[in-house]
């Protein structure tokens, strides 16, 4: 899976003048020098090659790469946030099936983006991928689709996460007080807003403390999940039969659909959000050391544990869910009235404080992949800020592109004030938008990987050709699939209240973005930028300017 690979040097120009261009002297010569210092380090030299220079700090290792691939998962608390779904419209069989059978099509996925992000190790992820893996007449539109529809899919997750972990909180005090206390969507959307602040805080600090944090993220998630399984079959007295976890005697229908098939897959829908932002370590790529083998192998190592451990967890919940009638219970979350059941509301508030702490640290690592996104996507003009985005602080931090993904994040948490239903449209949303953003890429690798402007050359991590040509084929039949399950109404009959709006939604952002292409983008956004050989070709342009100055000096 893992190959050798072999590097070329990287050059560029640079104009050598005793008092700089604008202030050239008599005498002074200006002249074209190559750089034939090739940077030690590699993961600058596979920057060069992408046309990127090196501007953020590598922080960075293999343990808290691997460690935020996990948490940008964060089985615990994204099962904890979805499980609601599968268990009330599917029934418990839904819950432990879809999962699993989610599973493997999930892998074949993640696994795909993996190869191409070994290829291709940029903050840009799979955006930037998309655009390198077609001919040059399409990169600036795929490159363009691509990057919008990452940007809306991973602001939903961060939404959707935010909105979960205030939801969650709120929770526990219900339960607590045997559900005197239940908060207003006003005093959820006023927790989230706290919460969202905190997070914008957190992610414009360094990146040395944050990779160092990070390192711990992987233990609080698979440390919270263990501690609940054991907690939960330790206390549990009365284990639901085989029967009703995976038989069918744990199917159920209360979506108002009369086909139970369509009811039992809806519960695709927690895996699908659970195992999206794949590519999140890919966006930190270029603050990763040794990024085209940390990243992949991070996202690969990733969606295996998780896959795993959460069908695990699914199905030890369902085994001590207690009646169903009873779910979810006065805090609203099935998987919080499951735990408190079994191991009391003391237990359950010692338990319950992780799966808070992992879905902070899910919050966390999707802001920082998001920022950093939103930052390459600027750097190549996808957005008419001047650059504002691109601009790093002091610390090496895209300050003003955390502000603009929290700002957003915030708008979509606004939904809360319509309905229950329309809060479930966002985490549909996340991973209808982002898997649409994956699919894209793959499909392209397998189309164009031997056309001239592409010659794709496979990174560090790679699977043998024919099974890689399989598993990208699989992966995106999947994705197609799950998109339209994630696009159906969850309830009928379909009223405002009911609506699915995350195909709207998505649609609408891409009918506009399309418009603004077209009509604007396309003249200053071609895809992603070679900014090593505009910096050469802006320097040989400069000297004949210089050179007739210095003449007219002298």
């Amino acid at each position: 899976m893992f190959r050798s690979r072999s590097t070329t040097t990287s050059a560029s120009a640079s104009i050598d003048e005793k008092k700089g261009v604008d202030g050239a002297t008599p005498g002074a010569v200006a002249r074209i020098e190559p750089i034939t210092e090739v940077p030690e380090d590699q993961d600058e030299v596979e920057l060069l090659k992408l046309g990127y220079r090196q501007e953020f700090k590598r922080e960075f290792t293999r343990l808290s790469t691997i460690s935020f691939a996990f948490a940008i998962m964060g089985a615990t608390s994204s099962i904890a946030s979805t499980f609601n779904t599968p268990l009330l419209y599917g029934g418990p069989a839904s819950v432990v099936w879809c999962w699993f059978f989610g599973t493997f099509g999930c892998f074949t996925l993640g696994t795909s983006i993996a190869e191409i992000v070994s290829a291709y190790p940029t903050d840009g992820g799979m955006y930037s991928a998309s655009a390198y893996l077609v001919p040059r007449k399409y990169r600036g539109p795929v490159g363009w689709t691509v990057g919008w529809l990452n940007i809306l899919g991973q602001i939903s997750a961060i939404s959707s996460v935010e909105f979960s972990l205030a939801g969650m909180i709120l929770s526990a005090v219900s339960i607590n007080t045997d559900g005197a206390y239940q908060p207003t969507a006003g005093q959820t959307v006023g927790l989230f807003v706290g919460l969202l602040a905190l997070h914008a805080l957190l992610n414009s600090v360094a990146t040395r403390p944050i990779a160092k944090l990070t390192q711990t993220f992987v233990f609080i998630n698979l440390g919270s999940l263990v501690a609940i399984c054991i907690a939960c079959l330790a206390t549990c007295k009365d284990f639901h039969p085989a029967s009703y976890v995976f038989g069918s005697a744990g199917l159920s229908n209360q979506t108002g659909w009369s086909n139970n098939g369509l009811s039992f897959l809806l519960g695709i829908l927690s895996v699908s959000w659970t195992m999206t932002d794949y590519d999140g370590a890919a966006h930190i790529s270029e603050e990763v050391k040794k990024a085209s083998i940390a990243a992949p192998a991070a996202i690969f190592i990733a969606v295996i544990g998780t896959g795993v451990c959460g069908w695990i967890l699914n199905v030890v919940l369902v085994l001590c869910s207690g009646p169903l009638d009873e779910l979810p219970g006065v805090g609203g979350y099935a998987m919080a009235t499951i735990i408190a059941r079994n191991v009391g509301k003391k237990g359950f508030l010692a338990l319950w404080f992780w799966v808070c702490l992992c879905a902070f640290t899910v919050v966390s690592t999707e802001l920082q992949a998001c920022s950093r996104t939103v930052f390459a996507f600027s750097r190549d003009r996808g957005f008419p800020d001047r650059g504002l985005f691109q601009r790093l602080s002091g610390n090496k931090v895209p300050v003003f592109a955390v502000l603009f993904v929290v700002f957003w994040a915030g708008v979509f948490c606004m939904l809360d004030f319509a309905s229950i239903v329309a809060v479930d449209a966002v985490y549909a949303m996340c991973a209808l938008a982002l898997d649409s953003s994956y699919i894209i890429p793959i499909a392209c690798r397998l189309i164009f990987r031997d056309h001239p402007d592409v010659q794709f050359k496979p990174g560090p991590f790679a699977l043998p050709p024919t099974l890689s040509k399989i598993f990208s084929i699989i992966a995106i039949c999947w994705t197609c699939f799950v998109c339209v399950i994630l696009s159906l109404p969850q309830i009928i009959p379909v009223t405002a209240s009911t609506m699915n709006y995350a195909a709207p939604i998505t649609g609408f952002v891409l009918l506009v973005t399309g418009i603004w292409y077209i009509v604007y983008a396309h003249k200053v956004y071609h895809g992603p930028r070679n900014i090593v050989e505009e910096e050469r070709m802006q320097a040989e342009c400069e000297v004949p300017q210089v050179s007739g100055e210095v003449m007219k000096a002298m």
